[in-house]
């Protein structure tokens, strides 16, 4: 009689730990591009988009439709955080001031800037080790092709899902998971 009850308790035992072992973004903290440490747990229940950037891209002009973006929806507990990286055709040579200077001036850019990072080799940044990593975030393995390659994150710091960087930001399936 005392049996029946043996396999879910095996399977809580087993299953728990494993579910447990994930990280979720909240476990993070990374600089802005002004030298703050900004801890992600402070994101918590908000949906964020990350998005690794460089501005001589041919796609630079998505922090225009990225700020459009904020605007409408910044408000209802929506973040978007940018990783400016010169990983892709060195097309991020400059400083983090002139990254700001660039994102500011140009496109008048209001949401989470952060330093300028690797996304991709050795030295790549500990939140993009976990962006890309089902081992570390559970949910999908993610290769970077490119600069302005999204991320979607839920209000639990979970990875829902990795974007194409020609996915525009105002693309459809971004405002529907905005909209959910």
């Amino acid at each position: 009689m005392h049996i029946k009850w043996l396999f879910p308790l095996l399977f809580l035992l087993v299953v728990t730990p494993a579910m447990s072992q994930y990280k979720t973004l909240h476990d993070f903290s990374a600089r802005t591009i002004t030298g703050e440490i900004l801890d992600f747990s402070t994101l918590k229940g908000k949906k964020v988009l990350i998005v690794n950037t460089a501005t001589e891209c041919s796609l630079t002009p998505q922090f225009k439709k990225m700020q459009e973006l904020y605007d409408e929806y910044g408000a209802c507990n929506f973040e978007i955080i940018a990783f400016p990286s010169n990983d892709f055709g060195s097309q991020e040579p400059g400083t983090n001031e002139q990254i700001l200077e660039f994102c500011t001036q140009k496109y008048d850019v209001g949401f989470f800037l952060m330093e300028k990072i690797s996304i991709k080799g050795d030295d790549m940044h500990p939140v993009y080790k976990w962006l890309t990593s089902s081992e570390e975030n559970g949910t999908l393995d993610a290769k970077v092709i490119w600069n302005f390659q999204k991320f979607l994150i839920d209000e639990e710091g979970q990875v829902i899902e990795s974007l194409s960087p020609i996915t525009g930001p105002q693309n459809r399936r971004i405002i529907e998971w905005l909209q959910e």
